[in-house]
């Protein structure tokens, strides 16, 4: 077999990141402008108006994004052209390119771990909803406080000098570095079968995932966290549009009809939650378009994942390395362009306070996710619907206590309107499916 397709494929690489480091280069050269040459690129975008300085910052992003994303698409196009992967070796190249485009799965399985029949009673039953319950909470409250923490609130270091850490882009990787090495560590050690899907196909829904992390925490800036809990769970309304758009998925009437109460509870909380701070309609306009943007990444990211477990039938926690994999190469490529992982180092050297949030707001966050995969695995989406809304609720209470959020009467109209409808959401969705299930068993009976 001819090393020729490896080298080119190597060449491909090389040169791409070469073109990569010149355009970086060229990039911090216009930006610079007379600037401090020792900072760093993302320092010299935050020394921009800040009202229109995030518009150059998503751009350097999505330019981080492209050094993974522009030499695999090269190499899978070449792949499939010169039909590499049905004449290719068992080389280290060869093995990686079949690992990333067509997918290995293994065959081994450890059957200590495969479902097993388990009556549990009904004390067992609310121990383990107790433990979900706490679990939970516990872990998405501490998140989004100390995501509201980090992104709004100064530190102070040894010189007594406030300074705000500014770098979204480094939280999100450290948040998902740390969940791709849970998950990673969990597949190993059980021993379960991996990558059943092309590992390139957890790409997409990792990138809209980064994205949509990266403008909830851009929001903090310009809106409230209570405003961003509220226009988070929102968000299945741009779900249900992408449903319908995507994967022709059809709706129930009550599911309408709650989604347009959760608009209206919305409106009301945006109207009587104002702080009476100064800022322009530019910084509104701008929170109100991340806020928007976030939901439709957000959404985009559960519709596809929705498809890849319906093709490939693989698990929760596969699921969750995959994309965590992708999403800690794309913002580590981003945060190395931008200089962003020295400006984080050096601002954590300086703020130890940081440094234990940063830390907690990774363990929490990945922790989140196991739960998340748990309680669904165990009690199905109802009762994880049910944790999660009180779970909202108290984190808006949370959030006005600690950081002096002011809520109008109007707003807490709003707020009462908005969990009216999610409660009546899940109990609609719970009385159909019972509807459903005595409908299918008068079918059997009549049938027998």
């Amino acid at each position: 077999m001819t090393i020729v397709p490896d080298i080119i494929i190597c060449a491909l690489i090389i040169g791409t990141l070469a073109i990569i480091h010149i355009t970086t280069v060229f990039i911090r050269n216009v930006v610079l402008d007379g600037a401090d040459s020792n900072l760093t690129l993302s320092q010299l975008i935050d020394q921009l108006n800040s009202e229109y300085g995030w518009t150059l910052k998503i751009l350097v992003n999505l330019f981080g994004y492209s050094c993974v994303l522009v030499p695999g698409l090269l190499i899978f196009q070449y792949t499939k052209r010169t039909q590499y992967l049905d004449r290719c070796g068992n080389g280290f190249i060869p093995k990686a390119v079949k690992f990333c485009f067509s997918g290995i799965e293994f065959d081994y399985i450890d059957s200590s771990h495969l479902p097993k029949s388990i009556n549990n009673t009904a004390v067992k039953d609310c121990v383990l909803v107790c433990y979900c319950f706490v679990g939970l909470m516990g872990s998405y409250l501490t998140w989004g406080l100390l995501q509201e923490r980090i992104m709004t609130q100064s530190y102070v270091n040894s010189e007594g000098k406030h300074t705000f850490f500014k770098d979204s882009q480094f939280l999100v990787f450290s948040n998902r570095a740390l969940a791709f090495g849970i998950a990673a560590a969990y597949l190993m050690t059980k021993k379960q079968s991996r990558n059943r899907a092309p590992l390139y196909k957890y790409s997409y829904a990792s990138l809209s995932n980064i994205m949509s992390t990266w403008f909830q925490y851009e929001a903090l800036k310009f809106v409230s966290f209570p405003t961003q809990v509220l226009a988070k769970s929102c968000k299945i309304i741009p779900v249900m549009l992408m449903g319908k758009i995507v994967s022709r998925t059809k709706y129930e009437f009550h599911e309408y009809f709650t989604a347009v109460l959760i608009s209206v509870g919305m409106i009301f909380f945006l109207m009587g939650s104002a702080t009476g701070a100064p800022g322009s309609s530019i910084t509104t306009i701008t929170g109100v378009l991340f806020l928007c943007l976030y939901m439709t990444f957000d959404s985009f990211t559960s519709n596809w994942q929705g498809d890849l477990f319906k093709t490939y039938k693989m698990t929760s926690m596969e699921m969750m390395c995959g994309v965590n994999l992708f999403s800690t190469l794309f913002t580590a490529a981003s945060l190395s362009i931008q200089g962003g992982f020295m400006e984080s180092l050096d601002f954590a050297t300086e703020h130890k306070k940081f440094v234990f949030d940063c830390v907690i707001l990774s363990i929490s966050s990945a922790v989140g996710q196991l739960f998340i995969f748990y309680t669904i695995a165990t009690f199905g989406p109802v009762v994880f619907t049910i944790i999660m809304t009180v779970r909202q609720a108290t984190a808006i209470i949370l959030s006005c206590i600690v950081y002096d959020h002011h809520i109008s009467n109007v707003g807490i109209f709003g707020v009462m309107i908005f969990f009216f409808a999610i409660f009546l959401r899940v109990y609609s969705q719970h009385r159909m499916q019972a509807i459903r299930k005595r409908a299918e068993a008068a079918k059997l009976r009549m049938n027998t």
